[in-house]
C-alpha cells in the first residue's frame, strides 16, 4: 500500500491535467462532452479511436484540436476508394546524383506522425485499409522489405462514416480490434446546437492551447499503468468480457441468441486501461465497477457481431451488451 501511497501526488496531478486538457478542447469541440472523455481516455491508455458519425459533427474538428492540447505531431489522410497503400505508408524513388550515380530514396508518407487522423477511413478499399494494420499494432511499417519505426508515441484517430451509406467498405474484423474504443458521435441537442453557431460564425474562433507535450504523455501512460485496481473490478471486467462470448458457459441467454462471435482478451486489457482512466476524468484515484460499466459500449461495440437471425430482427448489439453488464453486476454482487 505504501506504494501506492507515494503515487497518489502524481496521480492527482495527471488528473487535474486530464480535466485542464477536457477545457482546452471543450473551447473548440464545443458540448459533446462524453466524447471528448473518450478521446481523452483512448489517448491517455496508448491506444487507437474510431469515431462513428454522420458528417458534419465535428469529428474532424476534434482531432484537430486534441492534436494542439496533447502537443502531437500531427497528419491527415483523406481516405478515397483510389487511394493506394502507397500513399499511406510512402515509397522508394530512383534519383540520379550530380555525378551520374542512382540510388533510391525512401519519401516518407503521411502514416510517419505521432496522430494520424484517418478521415472517413471506411472510404477506401480494404486493400489500402489493410495498409494500417501493422502501424496500429507494431508501431512500425514494412517498405520494399525493410522495417521503418514511426513516431512515438503513435495513435490513430479514424472517423468513419456509417456502414449504411452508399459507397463505403467494412472495416475487417482484425482491424477493428485494433482501435481501443469506438466512440460514437451524435447529434448536438438544441441548447449545444444553439451555442455551436453561436460560437463559430462570430469574428473570432475559440482558441485552444497545448496542456501536454510528448514527454509528458508518455509519462502519463506509464502512470496509468502503476494506478491501483481492485480484484473485485479485475473479476468484473473478466466477467463482463466473458459473458459476451456467446459460446461461453456464463453468457445470458439474450447474447446466445444474437451474437455471432464476442470479443477477445484485448477488450479485458482495453477495459483495465479505460476504467482508470475514466476515474481520473471524474476526479478519483481508484476505478470502481461503475467505470467499468460506463466503459463497456465503447469498448465491445466494435469487438462483437450480430447473427443474421439477430440483424434481420433489428436486435440493438448495445441493449445485448447492456445486458451482459447486468449479468456481470448481479454475479459480483453474488460474490
Amino acid at each position: 500500500m505504501s506504494e501506492y501511497q507515494d503515487l497518489v501526488p502524481e496521480i492527482e496531478a495527471l488528473g487535474d491535467k486530464l480535466r485542464a486538457a477536457k477545457e482546452s478542447i471543450a473551447a473548440q469541440f464545443i458540448g459533446q462532452e462524453r466524447v471528448v472523455d473518450l478521446t481523452l481516455a483512448a489517448l491517455i491508455s496508448g491506444g487507437h479511436a474510431l469515431l462513428i458519425g454522420l458528417p458534419g459533427l465535428g469529428k474532424t474538428r476534434l482531432v484537430e484540436t486534441l492534436g494542439t492540447v496533447m502537443g502531437l505531431g500531427s497528419n491527415r489522410i483523406q481516405f478515397t476508394p483510389d487511394l493506394m497503400p502507397a500513399d499511406i505508408l510512402g515509397s522508394e524513388v530512383l534519383e540520379t546524383a550530380d555525378d551520374g550515380k542512382r540510388s533510391f530514396r525512401f519519401i516518407e508518407g503521411p502514416v510517419f506522425c505521432q496522430l494520424l487522423m484517418a478521415d472517413e477511413i471506411n472510404r477506401a478499399s480494404p486493400r489500402t485499409q489493410s495498409a494500417l494494420l501493422q502501424a496500429m499494432q507494431e508501431r512500425e511499417v514494412t517498405v520494399a522489405g525493410e522495417q521503418r519505426s514511426l513516431g512515438v508515441p503513435f495513435y490513430v484517430l479514424a472517423t468513419q462514416n456509417p456502414i449504411e451509406q452508399e459507397g463505403t467498405y467494412p472495416l475487417p474484423e482484425a482491424q477493428l480490434d485494433r482501435f481501443l474504443v469506438q466512440i460514437d458521435v451524435p447529434y448536438p441537442d438544441r441548447d449545444t446546437e444553439r451555442e455551436i453557431i453561436m460560437a463559430t460564425t462570430g469574428v473570432e474562433d475559440a482558441v485552444s492551447t497545448d496542456v501536454f507535450s510528448t514527454d509528458a504523455l508518455l509519462a502519463a501512460q506509464t502512470l496509468l499503468r502503476k494506478m491501483p485496481i481492485g480484484n473485485d473490478v479485475v473479476d468484473m471486467i473478466i466477467d463482463l468480457v466473458r459473458m459476451c462470448r456467446p459460446d461461453d458457459e456464463t453468457a445470458p441467454d439474450m447474447v446466445r441468441e444474437n451474437v455471432s462471435w464476442g470479443p477477445g482478451p484485448r477488450a479485458s486489457q482495453a477495459l483495465m486501461l479505460t476504467a482508470r482512466a475514466q476515474a481520473l476524468l471524474d476526479g478519483r484515484l481508484v476505478p470502481s465497477a461503475d467505470d467499468v460499466l460506463q466503459m463497456a459500449r465503447p469498448v465491445l461495440m466494435h469487438r462483437m457481431a450480430l447473427s443474421f437471425a439477430a440483424r434481420a430482427r433489428g436486435a440493438d448489439l448495445g441493449a445485448i451488451i447492456d445486458a451482459a453488464a447486468l449479468a456481470a453486476t448481479r454475479t459480483q454482487a453474488a460474490a
